[in-house]
């Protein structure tokens, strides 16, 4: 390296040391709506990053909002409307039920708040498309769950097919199955309403990945059905209420990636045990295994052809822990820096065009285009100080 270089690297490294220091002394100011069962994860990881603030609640039930807010030293609870307009909130978490999301979204972004909602983007096409609108009519930032993407073991998984491990992608399996919600979670109903159901509900888990890993899909062929039109709840408080089915409960797809790669994907509540992988990308110098997208870590395994068995891979990423929030977090880092945020909207919006086009796949019988691109997000780096997110 010659001294100019040297020069230039030192003055980098201060101008880099500069923009770490001003950072550190910058917040994101968040107003979470909806104080359910999901919101736990997100507060308890959201109150640690030390790019955010966490101002405000609101929930329709206010009670529910004072428990969370006592619970995590939260000032502030508040309505939904008085929360839009505090000037103590940037970025508005939006964890209502599905079909809140656009309504609360939509807003949001007329108040000028840049937004993060749980997943889906959307209950329909016509939403995602009014939000990404809207959010480039505001000059707001949009962006979505799952962003379990950016977990160090899909991470680890992006690196392998990026550096040839697997040589050219050519297919892909992403399956997920279990028999519902009713057995577990203290209010089922929703998640047999449209909206949600295992492709809506769980779907974006996978869909997101393969995208993060294949990039854009072009067209899908699907079959779909509810083979029982009624569940009973089995766990309480609801012990033996009964849920009208109102969506597809298994839904089995073929998804044509715009790079040339397949994928069969299966999202079903009708599988009372199952023993498949959650998904595995083919290649064509070998086999990738990849964890369970539903978290951020768990194991990743390869298997070439020279490979007397399958090697379990080292993951050398951080954030393996569940870190629900890791997109809110990002997506502060990515408003401090002036760049594009991973888990965005665009992204979000087509893993909803792509479920939506295998819905419409079903009912047609044919081969469904699907209307949107996004770009892949980039891959995660590695002990930048972005990243350092847990103080």
């Amino acid at each position: 390296m010659t001294k100019q270089n040297k020069k230039e690297q030192a003055a980098g490294e201060v101008r880099q040391q500069t923009a770490d220091a001003q950072d550190a002394s910058r917040k994101i100011k968040v107003g979470i709506v909806g104080c359910g069962n999901i919101s736990d994860y997100y507060l308890k990881n959201l109150v640690q990053f030390k790019m955010l603030e966490v101002t405000s609640l609101a929930d329709l039930r206010r009670e529910r909002a004072e428990e969370k807010a006592t619970a995590y030293a939260i000032p502030h609870v508040c309505d939904v409307d008085e929360l839009m307009a505090s000037p103590e909130v940037d970025l508005v978490v939006n964890l209502t039920i599905p079909k809140a999301h656009a309504e609360i979204c939509l807003k949001a972004m007329d108040a000028g708040k840049h937004v993060f909602v749980e997943k889906p983007f959307g209950i329909t096409r016509e939403e995602g498309r009014a939000m990404a609108a809207k959010a480039k009519a505001m000059n707001v930032r949009i962006g979505g769950a799952p962003e379990t993407f950016m977990g160090g073991g899909l991470q680890t998984c992006r690196k392998l097919i990026d550096d040839g491990w697997i040589g050219t992608p050519v297919a892909a399996t992403a399956f997920m199955a279990h028999h519902g919600n009713e057995y577990g979670h203290p209010d089922p109903e929703f998640t047999y309403k449209p909206g949600a159901g295992p492709l809506l509900g769980m779907g974006p888990y996978y869909v997101t990945a393969l995208i993060a890993l294949l990039g854009p899909v072009a067209e899908v062929q699907a079959s779909a059905k509810a083979s029982f039109p009624e569940r009973i709840i089995r766990s309480l408080p609801k012990y033996g209420q009964k849920i009208q089915v109102e969506v597809p409960t298994h839904v089995a797809g073929i998804l044509q990636f715009v790079n040339g790669a397949t994928a069969t994907l299966i999202t079903s509540y009708e599988v009372w045990g199952s023993e498949v992988p959650k998904i595995e990308i083919y290649g064509s110098d070998g086999t990738l295994s990849v964890p369970d997208p539903n978290g951020f870590g768990g194991p990743v395994k390869l298997y070439r052809p020279e490979f007397a068995a399958w090697a379990e891979i080292p993951k050398p990423f951080r954030y393996v822990n569940f870190i629900r929030g890791l997109g809110v977090a990002e997506m502060a880092c990515a408003l401090l820096r002036n760049r594009q945020h991973r888990a965005n909207g665009e992204l979000a919006y087509h893993a909803l065009d792509v479920m939506q086009s295998l819905y419409d796949a079903a009912d047609s019988k044919t081969v469904h285009k699907v209307e949107t691109r996004c770009a892949r997000p980039e891959p995660m780096p590695n002990g930048l100080y972005d990243y350092d997110f847990i103080p």
